[in-house]
């Protein structure tokens, strides 16, 4: 199993990112649509983020993006017009931010949809887990 080290100084803003970003959702989503709901872990060399986003097309209703260490899904329930139709379904665009841990091989980040939940597994390259010593030159 791969430890996960995340860099210390972006963690405390990419909480505070999640948070702004769920603001304007407040008022339109209800409780427990509020955010996007997910879990993280590492598994065989990989970090894995499973992210709850139930009957959404992924094809066209889910984006993910990554860049700089940070991951972003985005996602999109548009209302479809129906003269005379009741409706409670809520709709609207959901956002959440994931930091990155330290390693992680942006370039091969696989993403895959089934039963409602958005899988992505991100490589996470073999990192040293030994400390050297460094010599320190010293001029008396």
């Amino acid at each position: 199993m791969t430890s996960l080290e995340h860099k210390d100084s972006r963690r405390q803003f990419a909480d505070l990112f999640d948070w702004a970003d769920s603001l304007p959702s407040l008022f339109t989503w209800p409780a427990a649509m509020r955010g996007v709901r997910i879990e993280e872990f590492a598994d065989d060399n990989a970090y894995v983020v499973r992210a709850e986003l139930p009957g959404l097309d992924p094809a066209k209703d889910i984006k993910v993006e990554v860049a700089n260490g940070m991951m972003t899904i985005t996602a999109t329930r548009q209302q479809e017009e129906h003269d005379g139709a009741r409706s409670e379904f809520h709709y609207g665009s959901l956002t959440r931010r994931v930091l990155l841990p330290d390693g992680a091989d942006e370039a091969k980040v696989e993403a895959k949809y089934a039963a409602g939940i958005l899988e992505v597994r991100v490589p996470i390259t073999a990192m040293t887990a030994e400390a050297r010593t460094i010599k320190i030159e010293h001029t008396p």
